[in-house]
């Protein structure tokens, strides 16, 4: 457990401690914050697509030696950052990084790879999923500081060091596996799948930007990520060895998991990192308050108290069943975002407290539940493939989210209104999915593959 921890802290601290730096980066590359946000989306994307096919690629050659690999390379791409002398290759160096992208998941499967009791098992996954949702708001906390006192190439120093220190831990003293030793990787289904992925994930981007974006080029990237889907469902259905069998797709455990993945994520994301966060921050339509004060009173409380109940929500998962586990987590989450829309624009200390019990619903249930999900429901010859994809879709969802919440903000409560009416409409739209994806987990099984597969053998 301190291997997998260090390993998913290492990476975690690239995903998060880089929100608060944007500006000083900005600021000390002699660029603006739009150019550096898209090292942030390079970083993601790239994580979401190597999360596609690298833990597959992890059952074949062995899990240990797939993960020291990508955290030396997303240790390399943490001194490249730090050595940056312009955006773009600043850019590559963050890329780079995203190849780490799978960590989290990875960490999942070892570890079930390891632990039979699935109780102790969900409490241990839960520990190491809740990492996910950031450092218990200490990582943002110390970047801050670190790129006020230091610059913001301290920052990637840091990250570059401990991903040394998780590099040599796994190498050390990581338990290996490799339960599809001797198939063949499937390299063509793995590139069809990415192309899809990546095209959706861009179009999704592209009509973030609202009433900039370009309309006709997000048309045709849906119209390509569903196109070559096709063409992979196909492939595959051809492959003695496919990355992942047209009939594991099919079932409910997978595509109702990721159907319920990507809503969740569109509903609660940007409602707590976007809507809430500009509403705190908001001169006239909201409270005024200071960037870091905002990040101090919201994300970091958020973060922490996800933190603390994570691996309970993994533990007592299994006893109540993981999809009625979400339903009640998403259903919560529902209610808070009524209540933020209702008074929470009128009270900043409603806001904090229903920020703050989101972080229990979703930070510290939802998304722990629907981490372990993907791995307890994974089929025993492709343990790989569904904890990737569902990696995948929690980028996609978070991309979403971005893409729509925001959209109903800004046309409701327009730059220098009082009005908060695209605050609550904002929230109550995310309510509203939410509620649809609770309505989801209604379609996946209570069995779990896991129990299915107990109960074959």
């Amino acid at each position: 457990m301190g291997v997998l921890l260090t390993a998913a802290v290492a990476f975690q601290l690239n995903a998060s401690m880089l929100s608060p730096v944007l500006p000083t980066m900005a600021a000390e590359l002699g660029t603006d914050e739009a150019a550096v946000g898209l090292t942030q989306t390079a970083f993601f994307t790239c994580g979401a697509m190597c999360g596609l096919f690298l833990p597959r690629l992890s059952d074949i050659i062995g899990r240990r030696r797939v993960l020291v690999v990508m955290l030396a390379v997303m240790s390399l791409g943490g001194v490249l950052a730090a050595l940056a002398p312009n955006i773009q290759v600043l850019l590559a160096a963050r890329a780079l990084q995203g190849i780490a992208g799978p960590t989290i998941p990875l960490t999942l499967i070892i570890l079930r790879s390891q632990v039979k009791d699935e109780v102790r098992l969900g409490t241990l996954m839960g520990l190491i999923a809740a990492v996910n949702g950031g450092i218990a708001g200490l990582d943002v906390l110390l970047s801050g500081w670190m790129a006020q006192e230091f610059g913001f190439r301290s920052v990637f120093w840091l990250i570059a060091g401990m991903g040394l220190v998780a590099v040599a831990a796994v190498a050390l003293w990581a338990p290996d596996s490799k339960p599809s030793a001797g198939v063949k990787m499937d390299v063509g289904g793995a590139a069809l799948l990415v192309v899809s992925v990546l095209s959706l994930t861009l179009a999704v981007n592209e009509a973030g930007k609202a009433g900039a974006a370009n309309w006709l080029a997000v048309a045709v990237l849906a119209v390509l990520g569903f196109g070559f889907f096709a063409v992979f469902w196909r492939y595959e259905g051809h492959q003695t060895q496919p990355l992942v069998a047209p009939r594991y797709l099919a079932r409910r455990h997978t595509w109702a998991l990721l159907l319920t993945t990507v809503l969740t994520m569109t509903g609660v994301f940007a409602a707590v990192n976007g809507v809430a966060v500009s509403l705190a921050q908001n001169p006239t339509a909201g409270f005024g308050v200071e960037a870091d004060v905002a990040a101090l009173a919201l994300l970091t409380p958020y973060a922490l108290v996800g933190w603390l109940v994570g691996p309970f929500a993994g533990r007592f998962a299994p006893r109540i069943g993981y999809a009625r586990s979400i339903r009640v987590a998403n259903i919560a989450t529902a209610v808070l975002l009524v209540l933020l829309a209702l008074v929470g624009v009128r009270s900043l200390w409603v806001l904090i407290a229903g920020v703050i019990l989101i972080g229990v619903t979703y930070a510290g249930m939802a998304n722990i539940v629907l981490n372990n999900l993907g791995v307890v429901n994974s089929p025993k010859d492709n343990e790989g493939f569904l904890p990737g994809m569902n990696s995948a879709a929690f980028n996609l969802g978070a991309g979403i989210s971005f893409a729509v919440l925001p959209v109903f903000m800004v046309a409701g409560s327009p730059q220098g209104s009082d009005s908060t009416a695209g605050y609550t409409t904002a929230f109550l739209v995310g309510a509203v999915i939410l509620a649809v994806s609770a309505a989801a987990t209604l379609l996946i099984p209570r069995t779990t593959v896991a129990e299915l597969d107990r109960a074959l053998n």
